[in-house]
């Protein structure tokens, strides 16, 4: 709406052009009648373009009077006296009333392409920011925001027929009512409130209504709100459908990882078993001589012990993933530590020479040392299994100043680039190595566990061919963890 300060403005200046015509052509530039017309008529042209048919009209009927008491004799008065010039008179009239309503009209014309222009360039930037969304939840709330932000309006709300909650731009745009979003939606029809600047817009996918919008101090078209509910509507169903594809590859890598863990440790409890049962079975049948009976029972007890083992990596595996392992935290020399981890490993490692290598004095570090024992020894036993019978492990600890870093590197066939980005996930186990040693895959996940839980981190480095070095660091500032 024009003001009432414009709308004086206006009308006076369209009063003021007829007596500048006027003054112009009757005492500067001596102008026959036709000219008069002609600057009369593009006046009202110019009018017209720019303010509108009403204000062209008025100077038309100005210009008309200006122009008959000023231009047709007699002179200085409205009588006409030839009446040739009444028809003048009127064409002038007439084709000044028939321009400017022209004019109006193609301004009218300009002004809603620029508007629907306009309406275009903020329904493709509101477009390009649904696709960045890919989270119902996400989507939903940002949706009002977006239409606020985008479309210049006071406030939006959103409801989704499916869920109760109403999503609304600001936590004070209560002028957009839930009962009319539940209705409009309900009978999938707009309804507009042009007394209130109100627009409520169904959600339609086809002919079905899956919610509706509300937006307050707007000026959008029809066309553009229903454009812009369909956008919507089109965004919900979308990230509906990308939540529902991830959830179904979600279910299907849960399957595989289940039928990962259960081939797993089914393969790795049935080896123990296996001897145990045999043992057992042997003994049993009797006619074994002391020898024979003692050797049985060094099978039973050796393979008890690795089913023991299986199950106690499984249950601390259990214990770091929820949290209810509790560091022990005190100074220790990590050459204590490796030491340790070397007697516990020495059975495995038999048979390969291990050289231990520091070229700095090393400070106390906090850590939980049964733990840290644990991770030791599983890098020196996994060095062992995969590298040749007789080739050399190294191990290696460096001091960089903020934490110890510790490396165990063995000689073996190495781990291609793929298998490095998963070799610390549970039960991964090398697809050249998967049946020819043993393991149940839990050993390194527990490792970077135990590793994460000191504040430090584990790391793999290897080249095919020439064998892998294993890492992980410790930070020799104080640690307070309880995980």
């Amino acid at each position: 709406m024009i003001s009432h300060a414009r709308f004086g403005f206006r009308a006076v200046a369209c009063a003021l052009i007829v007596p500048a015509v006027v003054l112009f052509y009757k005492y500067v530039l001596h102008a026959n009648v036709t000219t008069v017309a002609l600057t009369f008529l593009l006046a009202v042209l110019v009018v017209s373009a720019n303010w509108g048919f009403w204000y062209a009209a008025f100077l038309a009927l100005l210009s008309t009077l200006a122009f008959n008491f000023f231009f047709l004799p007699p002179f200085g008065t409205f009588t006409i006296a030839d009446p040739q010039n009444w028809a003048a008179l009127f064409a002038f009239l007439a084709t000044a009333m028939i321009a400017g309503q022209l004019s109006e009209r193609a301004r009218r014309e300009t002004l809603r392409a620029n508007q629907r222009r306009r309406e275009l360039e903020h329904l493709y930037a509101f477009s390009q920011r649904l696709l960045a969304l890919e989270s119902v939840p996400e989507l939903l709330n940002l949706v009002p925001r977006h239409i606020v932000e985008t479309f210049g309006s006071k406030g939006a709300a959103l409801f989704v027929s499916d869920r109760t909650d109403v999503y609304r731009s600001a936590p004070d745009t209560r002028e957009i009512e839930t009962g009319r979003l539940q209705s409009v939606a309900a009978r999938g029809e707009p309804v507009m409130d042009l007394e209130n600047a109100l627009a409520y817009v169904p959600l339609r996918l086809g002919v079905r209504s899956v919610g509706s919008i509300g937006i307050s101090g707007t000026t959008l078209s029809h066309e553009s709100l229903d454009a812009l509910s369909t956008l919507v509507a089109i965004a919900i169903e979308r990230t509906r459908a990308i939540e529902n594809v991830g959830k179904a590859e979600a279910a299907r890598e849960n399957e595989k990882l289940r039928s990962t863990i259960l081939d797993s440790v089914a393969h790795e409890f049935r080896t123990p078993l296996t001897a145990i049962k045999a043992s057992a079975t042997s003994l049993l049948s009797g006619g074994l001589d002391g020898p024979q009976q003692h050797e049985l029972l060094t099978v039973i007890n050796e393979e008890s012990d690795r089913m023991n083992h299986l199950v106690e990596e499984a249950t601390q595996m259990a214990r770091l993933e929820s949290k209810q392992v509790e560091l022990h935290l005190t100074p220790h020399d990590i050459r204590d530590a490796i030491d340790r981890a070397l007697e516990s490993a020495k059975k495995a490692v038999n048979g390969h020479p291990v050289k231990f290598d520091t070229k700095a004095e090393l400070p106390p570090v906090e850590f939980d040392m049964d733990l840290i024992v644990n991770v030791l020894q599983q890098l020196l036993e996994n060095a062992a299994k995969y590298s040749p019978s007789e080739s050399p492990i190294h191990i290696s600890v460096e001091n960089t100043g903020a934490e110890i870093v510790i490396s165990v590197a063995d000689r073996g066939a190495g781990i291609d680039e793929l298998e490095q980005a998963l070799i610390f996930d549970k039960f991964f186990r090398g697809k050249d190595n998967r049946y020819s040693v043993q393991g149940t895959g839990m050993g390194l996940a527990i490792a970077k566990a135990v590793v994460e839980a000191h504040g430090g981190a584990i790391r793999v480095t290897s080249q095919l061919g020439q064998g892998s070095v294993f890492s992980f660091a410790l930070p020799l500032k104080s640690v307070n963890v309880t995980s």
